[in-house]
């Protein structure tokens, strides 16, 4: 009967034992799984942000553009405006 029983308790504690090491092994891939999804999100968001930054500096860039063109083209009529002043009144 102990032989049984001392059987018994071995049989039990190696399914123990290879039901733990499946556990661990079934949690290191969740856990190997759940980085690399955190890496791909974060690589998605850089990417984003990468791209929302790009965008951001083109209209930037595009506004300051059309501003100076507008303060050209105010330069440049102010200066007619005063050449005909002065033609004026040279007359």
């Amino acid at each position: 009967m102990k032989k049984i029983a001392l059987s018994l308790a071995m049989v039990a504690a190696l399914g123990v034992t290879a039901c733990s090491e499946a556990t661990e092994e079934n949690a290191e891939a969740t856990a190997e799984s759940a980085g690399a999804d955190v890496e791909a999100t974060a690589e998605d968001v850089g990417a984003a942000t990468e791209a929302a930054v790009d965008e951001a500096g083109a209209a930037v860039e595009g506004a300051a553009a059309e501003a100076g063109a507008e303060v050209d083209a105010a330069t440049a009529a102010v200066g007619a405006e005063v050449e005909e002043a002065g033609q004026e009144m040279q007359q």
